[in-house]
């Protein structure tokens, strides 16, 4: 059974928080969004109140590609000052991943930001002694192991995986409690009507709606995802892009029965175009039957956003991963505004639940303005997406 924050005794101990501050940053580390390190002032402030000894903090901040010669926009300087500001505490700054060279018991080392955990290259390793010899190294004198990464919780990495093994105490802070509530319980046992809404591009989101139909009384499928199901069923989808990679050997026969389960709505009219930059005047609307083999679809198009709006507004629960067209250009973006438009509709004026599952979703609720109008809005993307799924987290089971 998983242990939180709450069930820990911190007084005097050394604690080591795996935070997720992968935030966007420009070419000189200026954080453009911070909406993922104010998720766990919570969490710190908890943890503080108790008087531990020393906390420690790490992350990952980006992919880097050079690590003899660190790229200076990928370091975590700023994140440890931003998050400085937002407890009102100084954090000491340490340029490698040896915080048990700074003495726990001098003052000044009370709060220490690690340097980006992915310029060591046995972080992510594919060999487990690899990375289990950088997180003995974290968590050398080490009391306490936080989870509280929740966006990386699916990934088998040395400071999620490997610094829990060498660490007595282990818990999950506010964060990931709260993601793992909303998340799988609601998916577990919704109110009814529970209405789950799946777009993007990635063909293995087809787990997740596997998992969804147990308990879901409409799934709205959208983007390049739905005209995956359709490419399978036999209809012209023109140059879409589709990921046809994605697929796995019983991929086809379980599309195939989607295609007949009433619980499972397509699209019936779409948004083509010749490239994802055309402007309004030149793309067209029309029938799923009618796409032209030289033309791509990249949104759903009004009679469909018209259906899934009707069903959405019934719903008490709502649960909706991934965008309905190409969002990255306003031309193809109608479909998510509007679907995003009628979820609020329905959580403020209905009572209804709604959940956002990280990832572009996430993106989209911001970029248009409704983040703060949804009930709950998950930090993590491929980790909600395995929640979805209803399968297990391998950094949480470690924990356990």
């Amino acid at each position: 059974m998983l242990k939180t924050i709450r069930d820990i005794n911190f007084k005097d101990k050394k604690v080591f928080i795996r935070v997720d501050y992968n935030v966007p940053v420009d070419k000189e580390g200026n954080i453009q969004d911070d909406f993922r390190i104010k998720l766990t002032v919570p969490t710190i402030n908890f943890i503080l109140k108790q008087m531990p000894k020393q906390v420690i903090f790490g992350c990952h901040v980006g992919r880097p590609k050079n690590f003899d010669n660190y790229e200076e926009h990928l370091k975590t300087n700023k994140i440890a000052e931003k998050l400085g500001e937002l407890i009102d505490m100084p954090i000491k700054k340490i340029d490698d991943w040896n915080q048990s060279n700074h003495d726990k018991n001098n003052p000044n080392n009370c709060l220490i930001m690690l340097e980006n955990l992915r310029f060591n290259q046995a972080e992510k390793s594919e060999v487990q002694e690899e990375r289990d010899e950088f997180g003995k190294i974290l968590a050398e004198d080490v009391d306490v192991f936080v989870e509280e990464a929740f966006s990386n919780c699916h990934r088998d990495h040395a400071s999620m995986t490997s610094v829990p093994k060498f660490v007595k105490q282990k818990c999950v802070g506010f964060l990931v409690e709260n993601e793992l509530k909303m998340i799988s319980e609601t998916i577990k046992d919704p109110e009814h009507p529970f209405v789950s809404i799946i777009g993007g591009v990635k063909a293995d989101k087809i787990n997740a709606i596997q998992n969804l139909l147990k308990t879901a009384d409409k799934i709205l499928i959208g983007s390049s995802l739905a005209m995956l199901f359709y490419k399978i069923g036999g209809k012209e989808i023109g140059k879409t892009k589709i990921d046809l990679e994605g697929l796995d050997t019983d991929a086809e026969r379980i599309i195939k029965a989607y295609l007949e389960n009433p619980k499972i709505i397509l699209p019936i009219d779409v948004v083509i175009g010749e490239s994802i930059n055309n402007k309004k005047e030149e793309t067209a609307i029309v029938s799923i039957d009618e796409i032209p083999e030289d033309k791509k679809v990249l949104d759903i198009g009004p009679e469909s956003i018209k259906n899934y709006n009707i069903i959405i507004k019934q719903a008490k629960t709502i649960v909706w991963n991934g965008p309905l067209g190409y969002i990255e250009n306003e031309v193809f973006a109608e479909a998510t505004k509007k679907v995003a438009e009628a979820i609020v509709e329905t959580t403020h004026h209905h009572d209804a639940k709604s959940i956002i599952g990280g990832g572009d979703g996430v993106s989209a609720a911001h970029k248009f303005g409704y983040a703060d109008k949804i009930t709950f809005i998950s930090s993590g993307g491929g980790a909600s997406l395995k929640l979805f799924e209803g399968k297990e987290l391998i950094a949480l089971k470690i924990l356990e």
